[in-house]
C-alpha cells in the first residue's frame, strides 16, 4: 500500500462524527502520530494507518487534518514541547545550579535518553534529511533545530558567556554529533560530547 495513499478528504463527513468529542479525537489522532513519526519517520508512516490506529472515522481525521503534512507540522510542534522543552532544557536546568551546569547537564540528560528502549533519535534532524530543506516540513524542522540553538543561547548569555550565539551554534553541533553517533550504538557518545563541550565553554570565557 501505497503510504501517501487518500489524502484527498472524502466529500461529506459521516453521521457518526456528530457524536465525537473534536479535542478527544485530536489527542488520539496527534497521540498516534507522534509515536508513529518519532519512530519511523514521515513517508512511511500512511494515512491509512494513521486513521485506523487512531479509532477515529476518515471525516474526522481529515476535517481536524486536511493532508498529512498538516498533522506533521502539528506533531512537529508537539515534539518541539514535549522533547525540546521538557524533556531536555527544562531537565538540564533542574539538574544543573549554574548556568554552566546546566548546559553541560544536557549531557547528562541525553546520556539518560540514549540507554532507553524507545530511542529515537532527533526527529527535526530525521524529518529534515528524510523531506530535505527546500520542503515545508523541512523548511519547519530547520525552524525548530535554530529554537533549540536559541535554548542554548540563553543558557550561554546567562552564563557570561563571549560571542553567545557562535557558541550555540558549536554547541548545537555537539549535541547533534552525540545524536548521531549514539544512534550508531556509541553509548559513550553523550560524555564525548560533554568533555568538548567543557573545552568550548572555556574558549567562550571572557577574555578568551
Amino acid at each position: 500500500m501505497n503510504p501517501e495513499a487518500e489524502l484527498t478528504p472524502p466529500a461529506a463527513p459521516l453521521a457518526a462524527d456528530a457524536a465525537i468529542s473534536p479535542a478527544g479525537s485530536v489527542e488520539k489522532i496527534l497521540a498516534v502520530a507522534y509515536d508513529l513519526f518519532s519512530r519511523r519517520g514521515v513517508r512511511d508512516v500512511g494515512v491509512n494507518e494513521l486513521i485506523e490506529k487512531s479509532g477515529v472515522a476518515k471525516a474526522t481525521f481529515y476535517r481536524h487534518f486536511p493532508s498529512k503534512d498538516s498533522l506533521v507540522l502539528a506533531f512537529l510542534e508537539q515534539r518541539d514541547k514535549e522533547w525540546t522543552v521538557k524533556a531536555i532544557v527544562s531537565e538540564a536546568r533542574r539538574r544543573g545550579s549554574t548556568p554552566e551546569e546546566q548546559l553541560l547537564a544536557i549531557f547528562d540528560v541525553f546520556g539518560d535518553w540514549f540507554l532507553r528502549e524507545d530511542f529515537e533519535a532527533c526527529s527535526f534532524i530525521n524529518v529534515l534529511l528524510e523531506m530535505g530543506p527546500a520542503h515545508p516540513l523541512g523548511q519547519a524542522s530547520i525552524d525548530y533545530l535554530a529554537k533549540i540553538r536559541g535554548h542554548v543561547q540563553v543558557l550561554a548569555e546567562e552564563a557570561g558567556l563571549v560571542r553567545p550565539e557562535e557558541f550555540a551554534r558549536s554547541w548545537h553541533i555537539l549535541m547533534k554529533g552525540s545524536i548521531i553517533s549514539a544512534t550508531e550504538g556509541d553509548m559513550k557518545a553523550n560524555k564525548r560530547a560533554q568533555q568538548m563541550a567543557g573545552w568550548l565553554i572555556e574558549h567562550h570565557r571572557p577574555g578568551s
